[in-house]
């Protein structure tokens, strides 16, 4: 299974933000899109970072009433870990589980593309056994 897979099921569309808007947009944005992270980019429409729901609450808790007129270029994870579509599933499972992140944006060519979660690939998982448990009790039951 690819990432390719898991876009061409759940889409590309992706909320982004741009670096220089500031932590009470970014804030807003999350919550209007229902998204658990946003990815960041510059002016030419390259990654260059990810805002989490994680981040800004820790902002909130380090900086009080002060965090919403921050930029998110000063508080945006930068170097954000990423995939491609062609790579493997299960390669992007275990960079997710060895880096502890639920979301990694998918790039080609420098242009963001989509952004696989883990939701995203437990579902994909779960369908797949699922079929094939379909499949192998038609099998049994002489259905095929």
């Amino acid at each position: 299974m690819l990432v390719s897979e898991i876009l061409d099921l759940k889409g590309r569309r992706v909320v982004t933000i741009d670096s220089e808007a500031t932590v009470k947009e970014a804030a807003a944005k999350l919550v209007q899109n229902d998204v658990g992270s946003l990815p960041v980019l510059d002016a030419d429409g390259r990654l260059i970072g990810v805002l989490s729901e994680r981040d800004v609450l820790r902002l909130v808790h380090h900086r009080g009433e002060e965090f919403g007129r921050l930029r998110v270029s000063d508080v945006m994870t930068c170097n954000p870990v990423t995939c491609r579509v062609d790579d493997s599933v299960d390669e992007v499972m275990g960079l997710m589980s060895e880096r502890r992140i639920a979301k990694v944006p998918v790039v080609e060519e420098d242009s963001l593309v989509g952004v696989v979660s883990v939701g995203d690939v437990i579902k994909l998982m779960y369908d797949k056994v699922a079929s094939e448990n379909r499949h192998l009790m038609s099998y049994i039951h002489g259905d095929l």
